[in-house]
């Protein structure tokens, strides 16, 4: 039942942007990396989904049944390579314990977790590395491998976990409150784009946690993408490694659907989930704040004029008010 379940999802967003604004939305669901690039300024985004699953420990004996939704709302502040968000979920577990022959039934609900925190562009190779020109008498150079095709995009994170009242899903003797950072590279090559998180979580905590993530995410039509994520947890309190799958749809410029699930490798526990959820963007992005050297910024520049002079004719026309 467990394999059936996994192998009944697929996941991920298609992440096409050079510039930070992109004319669609740029969602981070289904997966648990986060791009390199922000949404874009003004621009207010919600991510959440719901999701159902099973853990089992062999350890401790118990066997576990869960839901619960996850949730991101991201912001863009102030200039295009500044992103702020507040991740999360909620969690319920139904926990039934057979322990040398003795069984309970016992159940907790809280926010497993909340962060927030802010993402930075350190480093865009669109804006900063000029692109070759075309080589008008070799086809041969035109079509050979470039190493610097393979230098990512590069921003940073600092951010805090919180967290309220008495909550079950704390280690005992955890804060409240502790920092966490991250790494986050990003490369775009066509239909397909590679996501690498390094995440260093609870620096001021007895017991720190290192996540390292891997998604690679394939464009099969301008409205369906595919992924795969390999996630690697290392920590004292919990290791782990995860895979997930899954696919996401675009409706229009702002509205994704996904689907996805995941599974583990090791009884200590193994887990099973799968998920579905929905990305939507308020888009209140007035101006582009193009990047000079981005040839992708250019082309956006031009259609933004274009679409100003056309409205300021449009306005001319009717006898508004100036």
């Amino acid at each position: 039942m467990r394999k059936s379940a996994i192998f009944s999802l697929f996941l991920i967003i298609a992440t096409n942007l050079h510039a930070q604004y992109t004319e669609t939305i740029n969602s981070n669901r289904p997966g648990q990396s986060q791009g390199a690039y922000a949404v874009g300024t003004n621009v207010v985004q919600f991510e959440a989904g719901p999701y159902l699953g099973n853990e089992e420990h062999s350890g401790l004996g118990t066997d576990t049944d869960l839901w619960g939704v996850d949730y991101q709302l991201r912001y863009g502040l102030l200039f295009e390579r500044l992103e702020l968000n507040l991740t999360g979920s909620f969690e319920s577990q139904n926990i039934f314990r057979n322990f040398l022959g003795v069984t309970s039934e016992g159940s907790i609900r809280n926010f497993k977790s909340n962060s927030i925190g802010a993402k930075y562009l350190v480093f865009d190779p669109a804006v900063s590395i000029e692109p070759d020109k075309p080589n008008l008498y070799s086809w041969k150079a035109n079509q050979r491998f470039k190493w610097k095709n393979l230098i990512p995009a590069v921003s940073i994170y600092a951010g805090a976990n919180f967290s309220f009242g008495d909550n079950p899903y704390l280690f005992e003797g955890e804060g409240s409150f502790s920092p966490k950072a991250a790494i986050i590279t990003q490369n775009n090559w066509g239909r397909w784009v590679l996501v690498l998180n390094l995440v260093a979580d609870k620096l001021t905590e007895d017991y720190r946690s290192y996540t390292g993530i891997v998604t690679v995410t394939h464009t099969l039509t301008p409205s369906l993408a595919v992924f795969g994520e390999y996630q690697a947890i290392k920590g004292d309190i919990y290791a782990d490694d995860i895979l997930r799958a899954g696919g996401a749809f675009l409706f229009g410029n702002d509205l994704q659907v996904d689907v996805s699930g995941l599974v583990n490798f090791k009884d200590t526990p193994s887990k099973w989930q799968v998920a579905a959820g929905v990305s939507y963007r308020l888009d209140l992005h007035k101006v582009d704040e193009f990047l000079e050297e981005s040839s992708e910024g250019n082309k956006r520049r031009q259609r933004s004029e274009q679409l100003n002079e056309e409205q300021n004719d449009g306005n001319g026309d009717g006898g508004g008010i100036e």
